[in-house]
């Protein structure tokens, strides 16, 4: 048993809508109790308590990421849960949900335990996102019930959206009924076969074919269309659909009008849609290449729009990490994905916080807070007693230069290598742990 005093700090929680200098004393896992400065200062002496000073140092509740992959099982020379989680440390994270589409595909309780099992080595919380198909193939659902209680806590087919309207509904029922979000990720793989990039002007100069607004946007109006029907059905439980990585202004514009009407429709964006257009990708730059691709200007704005306004719940990175060699050939060859996980809290508060002027507290809420509530972890995404000791401790106004050479994580195909950003993470401390200490 052990107590730590972090003290102070400007302490942000976006729950109680704290935004202020508070004291906060950690005992085991779990938080204990919070102060005005100095107020628990006796009582952290009588328990031996460790103290952290964390003057200059906004404390927030450790960063929740609901969509990044961890390679594992079976692509381990991309990622291991044990080096992602590093990587998620050192970006302030003590929460990641990884996707399933790992190999063997995770769509059966024997992989979900695997990938929580101790000998992983994760050194923060790891919360497996089960395959909503059989192999992520769409074509039969998989036994929602049996993989949440094996610790799965959504569902979805990452990178292989459920087509099938028959087979999306009943993905939906069955999610809802097992208390778990069916998560989509938005694109009719029918028309974007070939497809590496946005599809516009500069895709055209470059030679390749472009993926459209429309690939992605009719799959989003497609499923609120089969939320809606089943909700207003009054049949069976609310079904939720989370919509990954949004990255165009009609999609987003579709599920603004699915939350004006109730519907229990949520989704997230990544940092580089927020931050990037596809002028990245000139000069065939592989590290500017993702599904969804990046988009243009109208479109990026579009996003951040969303993520101020309320239309977008949170952030998450899509960290996809690959080897070096994968990355090292032909645009059109090269696999999509960057990784995220360092640069997430920086990129979000260079963005959000000194553009647009966000409030901390707002920004928290987007990637802590909001993560936590859509995939139902309790006990997170708050600094209220009783919840678990998760916890980071960062400098907004200090700046720091990412060298991805560096990372813990394995992989290197990130478009923001050498880039000098704000925030700098100082401490990570995962249910009571501290986990990473810069």
């Amino acid at each position: 048993m052990k107590s730590i005093l972090i003290k102070g700090g400007h302490l942000i929680d976006p729950p109680s809508r704290t935004d202020r200098p508070r004291d906060l004393l950690i005992h085991d896992n779990k938080i204990v109790e919070l102060g005005d400065p100095g107020k628990l200062n006796a009582t952290a002496k009588k328990e031996g308590a460790e103290v952290i000073d964390a003057t200059g140092l906004v404390v927030a509740p450790g960063l929740v990421d609901i969509h990044v992959h961890l390679r594992e099982p079976g692509q381990g020379h991309k990622e291991t849960i044990e080096s992602g989680t590093k990587a998620g440390a050192m970006g302030g994270f003590t929460a990641l949900c990884c996707m399933p589409n790992t190999s063997p595909v995770n769509d059966s309780p024997e992989i979900t335990r695997w990938m929580l099992s101790p000998e992983r080595n994760a050194v923060i919380r790891v919360f497996p996102v089960a395959a909503a198909t059989r192999g992520s193939m769409g074509e039969a659902i998989t036994e929602y019930g049996s993989l949440k209680a094996a610790g799965a806590v959504g569902v979805s087919d990452d990178g292989k959206p459920v087509l099938q309207d028959a087979i999306m509904h009943q993905a939906l029922i069955a999610a809802a009924r097992a208390g778990v979000p069916m998560i989509q990720h938005a694109e009719n793989t029918k028309i974007t076969v070939g497809a590496s990039m946005n599809a516009g002007a500069r895709a055209f100069r470059l030679g390749l074919r472009g993926m459209s607004v429309e690939a992605e946007s009719g799959i989003v109006e497609r499923d609120i269309r089969l939320v809606r029907e089943l909700t207003t059905s009054g049949k069976g439980p609310r079904p939720h659909l989370h919509v990954q990585h949004v990255s165009t202004a009609k999609a987003m514009e579709a599920i603004r009008h699915a939350k004006r009407a109730g519907l229990h429709v949520t989704c997230e964006v990544a940092p580089h849609h927020f931050m990037l257009t596809d002028e990245a990708v000139e000069g065939y730059n592989t590290h500017a290449k993702m599904n969804p691709p990046l988009r243009g200007e109208a479109d990026r704005a579009a996003m951040v729009t969303a993520l101020l306004d309320g239309t977008a719940d949170c952030i998450a990175t899509d960290h996809a990490p690959h080897a070096v060699h994968e990355k090292e050939q032909e645009f059109e060859k090269a696999p999509n994905g960057i990784t995220g996980l360092e640069t997430s809290l920086s990129l979000s508060i260079k963005m959000l916080h000194h553009q647009h002027r966000m409030p901390l507290l707002r920004l928290i809420h987007l990637m802590s807070t909001a993560p936590a509530h859509i995939m139902g972890l309790r006990g997170r995404g708050t600094l209220a007693p009783e919840a678990f000791a998760d916890v980071v401790l960062f400098d907004p106004k200090s700046t720091w230069t990412f060298n991805a050479r560096n990372s813990p994580s394995k992989s290197r195909n990130t478009p923001f290598d050498g880039h000098t950003l704000p925030g700098v993470v100082k401490m990570t401390i995962s249910e009571g742990r501290i986990v990473y200490r810069s």
